[in-house]
């Protein structure tokens, strides 16, 4: 990665007001490094948070202007864009008896920032309707056009993660976007240093073979991002860097 940097955000699941603070961070850390560069947001911008309308209309304003944003898609994103679509709820990866309008998944709030509020015996056909109508077309289009991965400077920024032992080209849609176990306890190095959301821990970790950006967002904890730059990982703060040193 010498001569590179790259920023990367982890999941922003509806909260606006930390994917601002974040980018206010990141256009800090540009401007006294030499300049803006890509930024690559690992997806699930929807759901439980209070605002997931204004992070779209968000990272869709600031592409249409021509910032250098990547934005990859989430489980969640997918799952709100099934629900748009035919009114589906469901997803072979959810836990039995959940479906994405669970309030542990957040589907509801996603719909209440669009001002949809399911109503008391409402019939589940009437609530899509409502929401098909409330959510704009481009916010549909925009979420069925999000790339499931990114590959730069040796690294692979994806959703959830890889699963190990096949190249990305071959990596099933399902892994890239819910993996969990198989991947987070591989030890051993994939073809590039995988970054990743999904699975929350208490703030962006680098394992040596993945780092993790996804810093608990959905559960009160802050957005960070992380720069790449030269071989090195940092978090940035409220104070600037911090070196993230692999566990």
């Amino acid at each position: 990665m010498t001569g590179t940097r790259i920023y990367g955000v982890g999941d922003v699941h509806g909260h606006l007001d930390k994917l601002r603070v974040a980018h206010a961070r990141i256009a800090a850390d540009a401007r006294a490094s030499g300049g803006p560069a890509p930024v690559v947001h690992v997806g699930d911008l929807t759901d439980r948070g209070p605002d997931s309308k204004g992070v779209i209309e968000f990272l869709i304003d600031g592409q249409a202007r021509g910032e250098p944003w990547i934005v990859l898609k989430g489980n969640h994103d997918r799952l709100f864009a099934n629900y748009l679509r035919d009114g589906s709820a469901t997803d072979s990866r959810l836990r039995s008896g959940l479906t994405w309008l669970s309030p542990r998944m957040g589907g509801d709030t996603t719909l209440k920032s669009y001002g949809i509020v399911q109503k008391r015996l409402e019939r589940a056909e009437k609530l899509h309707l409502r929401a098909k109508k409330a959510v704009p077309e481009a916010h549909l289009e925009f979420l069925d056009a999000l790339p499931l991965w990114h590959r730069a400077h040796g690294m692979i920024f994806v959703h959830a993660g890889i699963r190990p032992g096949f190249p990305l080209e071959a990596q099933d849609e399902d892994d890239l976007l819910w993996i969990r176990d198989e991947f987070l306890w591989r030890l051993e190095d994939h073809e590039a240093l995988i970054v990743h959301g999904h699975s929350p821990v208490d703030h962006p970790t680098h394992y040596g073979n993945r780092v993790n950006l996804d810093g608990g967002a959905a559960w009160g904890n802050p957005l960070v991002p992380v720069v790449f730059e030269d071989g090195e990982v940092f978090a940035l703060t409220a104070d600037g860097r911090e070196v993230m040193e692999s566990s």
